[in-house]
């Protein structure tokens, strides 16, 4: 095969690698956005070919396309499905508008491998073009938004798992600690005696409150606008076509997909994908939360809080030696920083919408895709190689307990407020425990004091 070939599209003649699937349109895409280097979120493909396959066995089984393309194209998007010609995705998410350089991209590909299968040449458009057939009835107006829908929905779901995972190790943990009495926290002072299950039970709580709401926001994705063709007004697809499109799709992706009542406004609208988005923000601000509790519990060893120990996975300094950070937690740290700023992006691309449609739909694509992609991905190692290994530091835990300034709490219903803070006071000052110090003063012997001040029993169950 010679280095290069000439291929046609509207504007001209245009040179392209002899090897390369695609043709003209993406040969033009590739030299006009060299921007961020790297090619389209394999969700995106995975999606749009998706789709592809759908249209061609829709319009199959209405008599539209001649069956023996029509199941050229079907067996070209199978053989990419199954990790063929991935390399041949090739448009940087950063592109024109609307995502058309990366719906041309995918069209060529799968023309140029369809007409292969049917003895032709490699090149888009010998035996199986790819606007007239593997385009037919179809626009970028309802093929990005219906592909975006439809990648960030499938990309959910391991997301929701890896979730779905770390709250039962968490309450896994809680259960394992909820014999350990603390001192509780509030604005990093001394607070109330708490058990640590009872803590860190509320971070397995927190986690599949946001599974609900992330599941609840990835479901409304599953409406899809494919058939409103260009600009929501349906011309050139047949009676029925828009109906056995996404019955299709749905059988070929395992989703419960379902058309969306009004085309124009899936064209129009990021609302659906800003839902996920800012559902999957709002998990990545709590699971900072949390991530910053884990490292702020084990910090130390010696001259930190150390209630919490962590599993070691990698030494902590180039210069300290035995240092032992707490790096998976600061990886996840890093990860909702980024997920926060996706989101911001998702939401900057969906207020960018003028008129019938939304250009910015790549840029929203891509960073939403990555926010899941990521999140997923450091969910999954928090929950294996930071949250599993969990210990608790017992007698750091009692020793804080007993010290802690507020068990002067238990003092309050027999000697009011104002006494009960006295002596919190003169116990701090004095270096005492509550509990010395009530026997210091004669306010109780020490057996009641013992009794009365007891962490384990202020702590409840």
């Amino acid at each position: 095969m010679s280095q290069t070939r000439i291929e046609q599209d509207p504007l001209g003649a245009i040179e392209v690698p002899g090897a390369a699937y695609w043709g003209a349109q993406t040969a033009r895409a590739v030299a006009n956005f060299p921007i961020s280097g790297h090619g389209p979120h394999p969700a995106l493909v995975r999606a749009t070919v998706q789709l592809k396959k759908a249209a061609a066995l829709a319009h199959r089984d209405g008599g539209h396309l001649d069956a023996t393309i029509a199941d050229a194209i079907v067996r070209a998007c199978d053989e990419i499905l199954g990790g063929a010609l991935l390399d041949q995705f090739v448009v940087d998410p950063y592109q024109a508008g609307a995502g058309t350089s990366h719906h041309m991209n995918t069209n060529e590909v799968i023309a140029s491998r369809a007409s292969e299968i049917l003895g032709g040449a490699r090149t888009p458009g010998d035996r199986v073009h790819p606007n007239d057939h593997v385009n037919k009835a179809q626009s970028t107006n309802d093929v990005f938004p219906t592909a975006l829908r439809l990648a960030v929905l499938e990309q959910a779901q391991p997301l929701l798992a890896a979730m779905g995972g770390l709250a039962d190790s968490i309450e896994g943990k809680a259960q394992e600690f909820h014999h350990v009495v603390k001192s509780g926290r509030t604005h990093l002072q001394d607070a109330a005696p708490i058990r640590l299950g009872r803590e860190v039970g509320a971070w397995a709580e927190n986690v599949r409150r946001h599974v609900a709401r992330i599941g609840a926001a990835a479901a409304e994705c599953a409406e899809l606008g494919i058939g409103g063709t260009a600009a929501g007004t349906g011309l050139t697809a047949a009676e029925g076509y828009r109906e056995k499109v996404v019955e299709h799709l749905a059988r070929i992706s395992g989703l419960p997909l379902r058309s969306a009542p009004d085309l124009y406004e899936a064209m129009q609208s990021l609302r659906p994908a800003q839902a996920l988005s800012s559902s999957i923000r709002d998990f990545a601000l709590d699971l900072y939360r949390i991530s910053s509790d884990v490292r702020l519990l084990a910090s130390g060893p010696s001259t930190g809080i150390g209630e919490l120990l962590l599993p070691a996975v990698q030494p902590g300094s180039s210069i300290m030696p035995g240092k032992v950070n707490p790096s998976i937690a600061e990886m996840v740290g890093q990860v909702c920083a980024r997920v926060i700023g996706c989101d911001a992006t998702v939401a900057w691309a969906t207020a960018s919408g003028q008129l019938e449609l939304n250009v910015f739909f790549p840029v929203a694509a891509h960073a939403l895709l990555e926010a899941e992609t990521i999140l997923a991905n450091a969910v999954g190692v928090f929950d294996h190689k930071c949250i599993q290994g969990l210990r608790a530091d017992e007698a750091r835990c009692a020793d804080y307990a007993r010290r802690s300034q507020q068990l002067v709490l238990a003092l309050m219903p027999k000697l009011g407020y104002t006494a009960a803070s006295g002596i919190a006071k003169r116990a701090v000052a004095e270096g005492r425990t509550i509990e010395a110090q009530v026997v210091h003063e004669g306010v109780m012997p020490a057996d009641e004091a013992a009794r009365l001040l007891d962490p384990a029993k202020l702590a409840g169950g």
